[in-house]
């Protein structure tokens, strides 16, 4: 997996809950990510956006937790992709995580600044937008994990933290069931 591949999933993150919060009923043109694509580059220098108390996602998950959820030692992290949405106030900031060169993971945080959506509204859109999402218990406020047609997984989960609508997902290989995705997840949410 590619950096390009999980910034791509996380736009179509991004695009839905776009159309969920600003109103609109199409979310099926919004799940499409080929419009929404960021640059894949990394970030430059200066500090990435968010929130006063905004943690960035390399703090929220170890590299060391990865590597024990997958099983490879030497796991490393690094900030990935910053996006900004002006359309739903979105403030995304990722960490990706690699091994021996290869990009085996990336954690998303996006803060819906200024954006009253609920996080049980953001887990409905994205269960919408993904028919095989699964919900997924003790994860914050809601949670889903779901697997798409790009052999990618994904665990997403939803919370307010200083009344500030957060989301939360983990996008890896297929291969990374719900099980190993969930204490990741799960870390980076409770340490947010």
């Amino acid at each position: 997996m590619r950096i390009s591949r999980a910034t791509v999933l996380f736009a179509a993150v991004i695009a839905t809950l776009s159309a969920c919060s600003s109103g609109g009923e199409k979310t099926d043109n919004a799940a499409k990510p080929s419009s929404q694509a960021p640059s894949a580059a990394p970030s430059s220098s200066s500090a990435p956006t968010g929130g006063a108390g905004a943690k960035e996602p390399c703090a929220l998950l170890p590299a060391e937790a990865v590597g024990k959820a997958v099983s490879i030692q030497g796991v490393t992290s690094a900030p990935g992709p910053v996006q900004d949405n002006a359309a739903n106030g979105g403030k995304a900031k990722s960490c990706v995580y690699s091994a021996a060169g290869k990009q085996i993971g990336a954690l998303a945080v996006t803060r819906f600044e200024g954006n009253k959506i609920k996080p049980a509204e953001m887990v409905a859109a994205l269960k919408k937008a993904k028919q095989n999402a699964k919900d997924v218990a003790g994860v914050g406020e809601g949670a889903i994990y779901y697997t798409d047609e790009n052999k990618t997984a994904t665990l997403a989960a939803a919370e307010l933290v200083d009344n500030v609508p957060v989301l939360v997902n983990y996008t890896g290989p297929a291969k990374m069931t719900q099980d190993m995705m969930t204490p990741l997840v799960k870390t980076a949410v409770d340490a947010n």
